[in-house]
């Protein structure tokens, strides 16, 4: 899998066809999760988990899914990452799209989203913010479909 610039940070980032498509890869991969072991699109990516706002399970599920898919997941708790404090949040994400492939960011403010996802190079998807959880929106359609 090529990991190219598309961001996810918002539910409407995607059309119907996608969500449809993104659905049926879901069930694809849940239906063969046991007899998988030469299927890892990720394989040989980095994922950054930037999590300013603390979650077991958004966390372990991103941990385990990265992992399950052939990535390996880099957690980075809000003591390990200071987003726009020490360094810009726009230099933090140039500078995390030369190490990592994608980032995964759960934090306060959508505002900080969009300012990271504006600055880098690399995939970027929103885990949670104040205003939008667009990950557990898929997964609540996914259940539904």
């Amino acid at each position: 899998m090529n990991l190219t610039k598309r961001d996810f940070i918002s539910i409407w980032d995607l059309s119907t066809e996608e969500i449809y498509q993104i659905f049926n890869l879901a069930e694809k991969l849940r239906n063969i999760k046991d007899k998988r072991e030469n299927l890892y699109p990720l394989k040989g990516k980095t994922i950054a988990l930037i999590f300013e706002k603390p979650s077991t399970r958004t966390r372990v599920s991103f941990e385990v899914g990265a992992y399950q898919l052939g990535a390996y997941p880099i957690f980075l708790a809000s003591r390990d990452i200071h987003l726009g404090k020490s360094e810009t949040l726009e230099d933090t994400a140039r500078v995390m799209s030369r190490y990592v492939q994608a980032v995964v960011i759960r934090t306060f403010e959508q505002e900080k989203v969009e300012r990271f996802a504006a600055s880098a190079n690399i995939p970027v998807i929103n885990a949670l913010t104040d205003f939008l959880h667009p990950c557990q929106a898929m997964a609540d359609y996914y259940t539904l479909w």
